[in-house]
C-alpha cells in the first residue's frame, strides 16, 4: 500500500515538529454560505442542509498550507552530516515556504528558489524577503525541475520537491489531523481540497482516514487536468512531456500528479473529481471576501467554487454528504489582479 510510506506516527510527529514554526489556523463557518449551499443542492424541498467548514491556510506563515510540508522537510534536513544547502522549485507558495524554514534561527540554511519567470511578484518578493535567492527558469515543468536539478549538482544542495516528497507530505497532513483532532471536526462526510502535485490532498486523506475513514477526500481540479479518468483506470493518462494548465490559479496549474503521490490517490481519494472554471474561481473569490472579509487565491476560490456552486453535483454523487470541510489553501494573490 503507498500510503505505508507515510505512516499515521510520522504525521502526529510532523504536527509536534512544526508546532513553533506554524500557526494553528481557524476554521471560520458562515451561515450565509450554508444557505448557498444547502440551495445549490437541487432539493425542492429544503430537506438539506449543508454546513461547510472552512479551515484558513490563508492565514497560515507564507500565506498558505506549504509552510507545513516545508517546514517539516526542512527541520528534518537541517541535521543532516555535510548539508551545504536547500534548494527547490516552485510557482510560489512552496518557494515562499521552504525560503521561510530556511531561514529560521534553528534552522539556518542557505536556499535557492526556482520559479517560472511569469511567477507573481507578490511571491517572487516575498521569497527574497526571507533571504533566499531567487532563479527564474522558463514556464514549463520541464524547465522548472531541470533549472533544480543542475543547481543541486552546482552547488552540492539538497533537493526538497514541492510534492514528491514523504516528508513534505507528512507536513501537510497536519491540515486534516490539526482540523479534525485539534479542532474537534472528526465527523466530516467530505473534504474538498484543491489538487496540483497532489502533496496537500495525498497528506490529508493519509490523515483523515485514519481519523475518520468514512471521511470522503474529493479533489478540486481546474479544468484541463483531466485527473478523473487516471483515477478511474488507476493509470497516468497524462501525455508527456508535462505541462502547465491554462488556468487563473497558478497554485494547482501543474497538470500531472506526482510519482508518489498518485499511487496515495489511487487508494485514498474519491475517484470522481470536481472539475472548477476560471470564472468560478473569480466567484470564489469574491464572495469569500465579500461575505467572510478574507482574502483568498484562486486556488482557495477553487475550493469554495465547488462548496458553492457545485452542490447539487456533490450530493448526486455522494448523496449522504452534508457536512464539508473546505481548505482555503492559500492567500497570495497580487490585489491588481483581484477580482
Amino acid at each position: 500500500m503507498a500510503s505505508s510510506n507515510v505512516p499515521f506516527r510520522n504525521i502526529v510527529e510532523a504536527y509536534q515538529r512544526i508546532k513553533p514554526f506554524v500557526h494553528q489556523t481557524p476554521v471560520l463557518t458562515c451561515s450565509t454560505f450554508n444557505k448557498l449551499a444547502s440551495k445549490n443542492s437541487g432539493c425542492k424541498d429544503d430537506s438539506i442542509k449543508i454546513e461547510l467548514f472552512f479551515k484558513c491556510e490563508n492565514l497560515q506563515k507564507t500565506g498558505a498550507f506549504k509552510a507545513r510540508g516545508a517546514s517539516n522537510a526542512v527541520m528534518m534536513a537541517k541535521d543532516a552530516p555535510n548539508l551545504k544547502g536547500i534548494v527547490t522549485h516552485s510557482s510560489g507558495n512552496h518557494g515562499q515556504a521552504v525560503a521561510y524554514a530556511c531561514s529560521t534561527e534553528v534552522a539556518n540554511v542557505p536556499c535557492v528558489v526556482v520559479v517560472p519567470k511569469n511567477t507573481p511578484s507578490v511571491k517572487c518578493e516575498a521569497i527574497r524577503g526571507y533571504g533566499a535567492e531567487l532563479v527564474f527558469c522558463e514556464s514549463t515543468p520541464t524547465s522548472r525541475k531541470e533549472t533544480c536539478a543542475k543547481i543541486s549538482e552546482e552547488k552540492d544542495y539538497e533537493i526538497i520537491h514541492p510534492y514528491d516528497n514523504y516528508n513534505v507530505i507528512a507536513g501537510q497532513a497536519t491540515i486534516a489531523y490539526e482540523m479534525m483532532k485539534e479542532q474537534s471536526l472528526d465527523n466530516l462526510d467530505a473534504i474538498l481540497v484543491p489538487i496540483s502535485g497532489g502533496g496537500m490532498i495525498s497528506g490529508i486523506a493519509l490523515a483523515a482516514k485514519q481519523i475518520n475513514p468514512a471521511t470522503k477526500i474529493i479533489a478540486v481540479e481546474p479544468r484541463g487536468k483531466e485527473l478523473g479518468p487516471c483515477l478511474k483506470a488507476k493509470q497516468r493518462l497524462w501525455s508527456n512531456p508535462p505541462q502547465f494548465i491554462d488556468t487563473i490559479a497558478e497554485g494547482i496549474k501543474t497538470q500531472q500528479t506526482g510519482q508518489l503521490t498518485f499511487p496515495i490517490l489511487c487508494e485514498l481519494i474519491e475517484e470522481s473529481v470536481l472539475t472548477i472554471s476560471n470564472e468560478e474561481m473569480e466567484r470564489g473569490m469574491k464572495i469569500v471576501a465579500e461575505r467572510m472579509k478574507l482574502v483568498i487565491e484562486a486556488s482557495a476560490g477553487a475550493s469554495v467554487a465547488a462548496a458553492l456552486f457545485k452542490t447539487e453535483e456533490i450530493i448526486k454523487i455522494w448523496p449522504e454528504v452534508r457536512r464539508i470541510g473546505v481548505i482555503l489553501c492559500g492567500g497570495n494573490t497580487e490585489l491588481v489582479n483581484f477580482p
